[in-house]
């Protein structure tokens, strides 16, 4: 038997995976001068694959089965022993950690993107909160039925002045101020809704930026409550439960 022979012998259980130790060894180097023998490990390689799909899919070509069988066919039978049987034993195990490693990383991924769409549908919860309230501002400033009060202080350059734009059906208020003057420390100016009957009501809590201008935007108030006036007092930070005297600022419904 020539060297070429010997070896070709050899490349049925290589291309199977199950050639080992020193005839392994021995063949790679073979492999790495011989001309003939990796044509001939590809061609068996490539009848494996066509065996192996025939399991599940269309019969492999007659020429592929007969080629791979002939190569088993020669490969001496002392070398199936128990030793080589052994190498198949730890393939279902290292198949389920595979399985398993594969899991945890779908679903480490399937939790990346369910925090990515938590937060996106956070922002978009968020996002629609402002569109709401920005609907609601235009709603009162343009609304048709709104109540409009400007609230002026006699004899003082440049004259302080405060418009109050109030919706009674939704309870809605929006109050801008110009030319406030600033406050002592621990003071600030507070908002009254004069109702037609019963005690003023507590409307906000603002105070004027450097150039005297202020807002207050939708404070809480009572439903359905029809204003006669809004006024304007000075208070502690925290305001107060009833206007404190005397009140520099009161406008009635134009």
């Amino acid at each position: 038997m020539s060297v070429h022979e010997q070896f070709a012998e050899d490349l049925a259980l290589y291309a199977l995976g199950a050639l080992q130790g020193e005839e392994q060894v021995a063949l790679e180097k073979h492999l790495k001068d011989c001309a003939v023998c990796p044509r001939e490990l590809e061609q068996l390689r490539g009848d494996m694959a066509l065996l192996a799909l025939s399991t599940a899919g269309p019969t492999p070509p007659r020429p592929a089965r007969q080629r791979l069988m002939e190569a088993v066919a020669r490969e001496p039978r002392v070398r199936a022993v128990p030793t080589r049987r052994a190498w198949w034993v730890p393939v279902p195990w290292f198949a389920a950690a595979a399985l398993a490693l594969v899991a945890v990383v779908l679903s480490r991924q399937n939790a990346n993107q369910e925090q990515r769409i938590s937060l996106l549908q956070q922002q978009s919860a968020e996002q629609q909160a402002q569109l709401r309230r920005a609907r609601d501002v235009l709603a009162t400033l343009t609304a048709t039925d709104a109540m409009r009060v400007t609230l002026v202080a006699a004899k003082t350059p440049p004259q302080p002045q405060g418009k109050a734009i109030y919706v009674r059906n939704r309870a809605s208020l929006i109050f801008l101020a110009s030319n406030m003057p600033m406050l002592p420390a621990q003071k600030a100016y507070e908002l009254w809704l004069i109702p037609t009957s019963g005690a003023p009501i507590p409307a906000g809590l603002f105070k004027p930026d450097a150039h005297g201008s202020a807002t207050v935007i939708d404070p809480p108030l009572p439903a359905g409550v029809e204003a006669k006036a809004f006024a304007i007092t000075v208070e502690p930070e925290a305001g107060s439960a009833a206007p404190t005297l005397p009140i520099i600022m009161v406008g009635a419904g134009e």
